[in-house]
C-alpha cells in the first residue's frame, strides 16, 4: 500500500516546515509513506525548504495555475508513481498532519473511496458568523447537488482511492473540492468524514479575494456540476415554471374575448407568447442537456479506462 501526501503551494517557505515536520513518518496498513510538493508557481525558497526536509517528489508550475490544477497534476504524478491513496493537504499548516493516519483508515480498511476532514467550522474562532453561517449553506448545497450528507463540504484536507481518482475528472479553473463531491456522490462513489481540530490561522486564504469572490466561484462551480448530472431538474423546472407563467395571462385574454372585451388587452397576449417561447426553449435545452449527459457518460467511460491502462502498475 503506497500513500501519496501531497501540498499544493505558493510561496509557502515559511509554514511548510511545519506542514512537512507534522506529517507522520509511518501509518498502519501503509508500505510506503511520500511526500509530493506542488510548486504553484512560487517565487520564494518554497522547493529549498522542501528539498531541505528531504521531500524527493515535485511537479512545478513556472506560473501560478491554480488550486484546480495543481490538485489534478499532483494526482496524476501520483498515480503514475504507483499510489494507491493520495492525501491532499495545504502548505499554510491550517490542517492537523497527525491526523493523515485517521483520513486513511477507513479506504485502507475498504470502508470508503474518499475520506475528508470535517474542519467544524462552528468552532473554528477565526471565522466570522457570516463565514460559519455560509460554510454551513454551501455544505447544504452541495449535499442537495449531490446526494450526500457531508458536514463540510469545503475542507481541503482529504484522502481518495486510486479508484476513485480515476473516476473523477476535474474541469474547473478555481477549486476541486466541491466539483469532486458533486462527482462522486452522482456516480455512487463512498464519502466518509473524519472530525478534525484546524491549527491556528498562519496567513489569508490565497484562493479568493473575499468571501464574496468564494461564493461565486464556487456557486458557479456547483451549478455547472449540477447541471452536469442532472439537467432535467434544472430545465424542466425552468420550462414548467414559465409555461404555468405563460397559461395565466393566455386564460386571462381568452376569459376578455369570450367577454367580447379583448381590445386593449393585447399587452397579456404578447406576454403570454414571451413566456410560452422561453418554456419551450428551456423544454429544448432539457433534450439537448440530457443527449450532452450521455455523450459525456460514453466518455468518461472510456477515460476511465484509458486511465487504468496508463496507471496500470
Amino acid at each position: 500500500m503506497k500513500v501519496f501526501v501531497q501540498i499544493p503551494c505558493l510561496n509557502e517557505e515559511a509554514t511548510l516546515p511545519s506542514v512537512l515536520e507534522s506529517i507522520p513518518k509511518q501509518i498502519s496498513g501503509v508500505d510506503q509513506l511520500e511526500i509530493l510538493v506542488v510548486n504553484d508557481g512560487s517565487s520564494d525558497k518554497t522547493v529549498e525548504v522542501a528539498k531541505k526536509h528531504g521531500v524527493k517528489h515535485f511537479v512545478h508550475h513556472t506560473r501560478n495555475m491554480g488550486l484546480a490544477r495543481s490538485f489534478r497534476d499532483g494526482v496524476d504524478y501520483a498515480l503514475k508513481h504507483g499510489a494507491d491513496i493520495v492525501v491532499n493537504t495545504d502548505g499554510d499548516n491550517q490542517y492537523p498532519q497527525s491526523r493523515i493516519a485517521d483520513l486513511v483508515k477507513p479506504i485502507i480498511n475498504d470502508q470508503a473511496d474518499i475520506v475528508i476532514g470535517d474542519r467544524q467550522t462552528a468552532k473554528i474562532a477565526h471565522f466570522s458568523p457570516f463565514k460559519k453561517l455560509m460554510q454551513r449553506v454551501g455544505s447544504r448545497v452541495v449535499n442537495f447537488a449531490a446526494g450526500t450528507d457531508l458536514p463540510d463540504a469545503a475542507s481541503g484536507f482529504r484522502a481518495y482511492s486510486r479508484n476513485s481518482l480515476v473516476k473523477l475528472n476535474i474541469v474547473t479553473q478555481f477549486s476541486y473540492c466541491m466539483e469532486t463531491i458533486i462527482q462522486a456522490g452522482n456516480k455512487r462513489l463512498r464519502i466518509a468524514s473524519v472530525k478534525i481540530e484546524t491549527n491556528k490561522k498562519t496567513r489569508e486564504s490565497r484562493l479568493f479575494k473575499n468571501i464574496w469572490h468564494h461564493m461565486l466561484q464556487s456557486g458557479k462551480a456547483i451549478l455547472r456540476s449540477y447541471i452536469m448530472y442532472r439537467p432535467h431538474v434544472i430545465f424542466a423546472t425552468l420550462g414548467s415554471v414559465l409555461f404555468v407563467v405563460a397559461a395565466i395571462p393566455f386564460i386571462r385574454f381568452l376569459i376578455f374575448f369570450f367577454q367580447g372585451e379583448s381590445a386593449g388587452h393585447l399587452q397579456s397576449l404578447i406576454f403570454g407568447s414571451a413566456m410560452l417561447v422561453g418554456s419551450l426553449l428551456s423544454f429544448a435545452l432539457l433534450i439537448i442537456s440530457d443527449l450532452q449527459r450521455t455523450n459525456r457518460v460514453l466518455l468518461e467511460d472510456q477515460l476511465e479506462r484509458i486511465k487504468e491502462i496508463q496507471y496500470r502498475k
